[in-house]
């Protein structure tokens, strides 16, 4: 119902505005753009009741734990790999082992603002988006077959993303005692 007034306000809008090149029918636009705006918002509304609901709440609380831990996992076994990985295996490595994680986290992240509050999702958050970013290096350097720094940045990463999985454990353990 909230997307046909979506749709049905925003094709009125338009059609109004099609009439007369010359001349807004405003006594047609004005009910339309407030029919459509009312979509908006409820398409908005159930939107954020979706996403505060107990079961969403529990499962990307378990998706974000578990993705974090399976990158820090992971970086650790790619780090004590890298010496003997070509530049090709490395990025591979990367994509098989990372990617899936990265994005579930990535998915997951808009529940740490209702879990563990906006302070708590901005330090986790600039931690992980540091963290992939190293890790975008670390594949651009391995493209480019720059070895010492795909390495470096691989440690760096692997910095950033124990850091964040320190943080969202520690804002767990305050959440669980509040």
């Amino acid at each position: 119902m909230s997307y046909l007034l979506l749709i049905g306000g925003f094709l009125a809008a338009a059609y109004s505005t099609a009439l007369d090149t010359q001349m807004t029918n405003w006594t047609l636009f004005v009910p339309a753009a407030i029919v459509a705006i009312v979509g908006v918002f409820i398409i908005k509304k159930r939107t954020r009741g979706d996403a505060r609901s107990e079961s969403v709440l529990t499962a990307n609380r378990a998706e974000l734990r578990e993705s974090l831990n399976n990158i820090v996992r992971d970086l650790e076994q790619i780090i004590n790999d890298s010496d003997s990985l070509s530049t090709a295996e490395l990025r591979n490595a990367i994509d098989d082992k990372l990617r899936n994680d990265l994005r579930r986290f990535a998915d997951a992240r808009e529940s740490m603002v209702h879990l563990y509050g906006l302070q708590a999702y901005a330090d986790i958050m600039s931690d992980f988006a540091a963290g992939e970013r190293y890790v975008n290096r670390v594949w651009s350097a391995a493209a480019d077959d720059y070895d010492a720094e795909a390495v470096a940045y691989l440690h760096r990463a692997q910095a950033q993303f124990k850091d964040a999985t320190e943080r969202l454990e520690a804002a767990g353990r305050t959440a669980a005692a509040v």
